[in-house]
């Protein structure tokens, strides 16, 4: 499965594109997407919509993965500017019929490390070690959407057993590598 995870911002929006297959997910392009802060909003909404639109059409994605936009923001204007970009990704995937998912950031997280509340350096060590990247991922944008797109391709713990967000069982060797990133034993 290929999948396109993007962190959504407006003045970056970091994507990160892998190949999961067989329990094993390889990079195959990650970068970011940034906008001048000074640029009129339609043109820094254009510039992100152009960029995707070229992803998505020079690799063929099977899903796209976005966070979760939540209801309390400390500072609300910047979540209608997140709305905006978030809204210009989802665009450029309905225009090319890729389902978009989406997933809170604590389920990221969790599905990660381990612990919902981990913080940034956490996450992107595990991507790193997932991934199997000699260098962190840069700037953080870039490694928080390789996470959401690692997240949709590997489980997340549950009491009840290991578990994908979407409620599919994970290949035992997916569970096992996220295991040993992990340090527990599979």
């Amino acid at each position: 499965m290929r999948i396109l995870g993007i962190d959504t911002g407006l003045a970056e929006t970091g994507y990160g594109i892998i190949d999961a297959v067989g329990g094993v997910c390889h990079v195959l392009e990650a970068g970011v997407i940034s906008t001048a802060s000074d640029a009129d909003l339609t043109i820094r909404l254009q510039r992100i919509h152009e960029v995707v639109s070229s992803l998505l059409d020079e690799f063929t994605v099977d899903r796209i993965v976005v966070e979760d936009l939540y209801a309390e923001y400390p500072h609300p204007r910047t979540a209608i500017m997140m709305g905006h970009a978030r809204g210009v990704v989802i665009l450029a995937a309905a225009q090319r019929a890729v389902v978009v998912q989406s997933y809170p950031a604590s389920l990221v997280k969790k599905s990660l490390t381990g612990n919902g509340r981990a913080s940034k350096d956490q996450v992107r060590r595990m991507v790193m070690r997932v991934l199997k990247l000699t260098e962190a991922p840069s700037p953080d944008h870039v490694s928080d959407a390789l996470a959401l797109a690692i997240c949709h391709a590997a489980p997340t713990r549950t009491r009840a057993g290991v578990r994908a967000p979407s409620g599919r069982t994970m290949a035992p060797a997916v569970a096992e590598a996220i295991a040993r990133a992990r340090g527990e034993r599979p």
